[in-house]
């Protein structure tokens, strides 16, 4: 059964050739470098991890094997995934674009609705992706693990029970997370610290001052509320990463090179197929196909700080 094509257009005037579509959410922790991303995973990967006890130890005259080296593994297995559409070009005839698909009764799809789809549909698995790596559970269709449940079962992470932040509070809860960080990781060239949208937009109110609501009178600069543009952020010392995949009051202190992306080809991630059925069975339809593998996966659990709600 055809996918559902709902249209609605007044056939008057001259088409602009533009489709709007909804601000959509970009998967910013892939594409900002976020975390590790590891291609070519046809079915699992294992990430080793290595621990050792003291191994400084007072010398003697022999060789001395006292220290221990112990490894362990976790490992990563994509999921597969597929976006499936069929649009039946008869719905097109009446619209703006008929003037595209041709003369001929053999109907093609308006090019300029064929072009918005295939990156619209690439947006919204973009927007998918990003939930997922974060808050994604396998129980649920589309969906694989994301980082905060794999944290969550994991007994090993540092949990920091938080609560509703905002710019009265958000540097003391801030504080919080750095607090949990292991002192080995403290300082570490890839530590961030991963927050969600309203976390990054109450510390940069904070950092806009204006008494009891932030940080000083006139906040960082004194440009008050102006002060900030879109660059970067750090809380003492650690470079704060805002995860738009990250539900609302949760943040997760790790290494870049300790959260891991796992993928067949990463190209799958962007490729949308746009197929008419014309030229396979003779039926008037087009089938827009997409298909990807993902999974995300974390090396070491005590090297990782949850902050959840209460």
């Amino acid at each position: 059964m055809p996918t559902t094509t709902s249209i609605t257009t007044t056939y008057a005037g001259e088409f602009s050739k533009k489709y709007i579509s909804a601000a959509l959410l970009s998967a910013t922790t892939i594409e900002n470098g976020g975390i590790e991303v590891m291609p070519n995973v046809k079915y699992k990967s294992v990430i080793n991890r290595i621990a050792t006890d003291a191994i400084v130890k007072n010398a003697t005259c022999a060789f001395d094997p006292t220290s221990t080296v112990t490894i362990t593994e976790r490992v990563i297995t994509p999921e597969e995934f597929q976006v499936n559409l069929e649009l039946c070009k008869k719905d097109f005839r009446s619209t703006w674009q008929s003037i595209e698909m041709g003369m001929s009764a053999f109907d093609t799809l308006p090019k300029s609705f064929a072009d918005f789809l295939i990156g619209h549909v690439a947006a919204k698995v973009a927007e998918k992706m990003e939930t997922n790596i974060w808050r994604g559970a396998t129980a649920n269709a589309g969906e694989f693990d994301g980082f905060v449940p794999l944290a969550t079962a994991d007994a090993t992470v540092v949990d920091v029970v938080g609560t509703t932040v905002t710019a009265a509070n958000v540097i003391t809860e801030l504080g919080k997370v750095v607090d949990a960080i292991p002192a080995a990781l403290y300082g570490k060239e890839d530590l961030y610290i991963y927050v969600s949208q309203n976390v990054a937009r109450a510390y940069v109110r904070a950092l806009g001052g204006f008494g009891a609501s932030g940080l000083g009178a006139n906040g960082t600069n004194a440009m008050g509320t102006q002060w900030f543009n879109n660059g970067s952020l750090s809380f003492d010392g650690v470079k704060i990463f805002v995860a738009n995949g990250l539900a609302s009051n949760y943040m997760m202190a790790a290494q870049k090179s300790n959260l891991y992306f796992g993928t067949g080809l990463l190209s799958d991630q962007n490729e949308v197929r746009v197929i008419d059925q014309a030229e396979v069975t003779g039926a008037q339809t087009v089938n827009v196909i997409m298909r990807f593998t993902a999974a995300v996966q974390y090396g070491i659990g005590s090297e990782i700080v949850l902050y959840t709600p209460a």
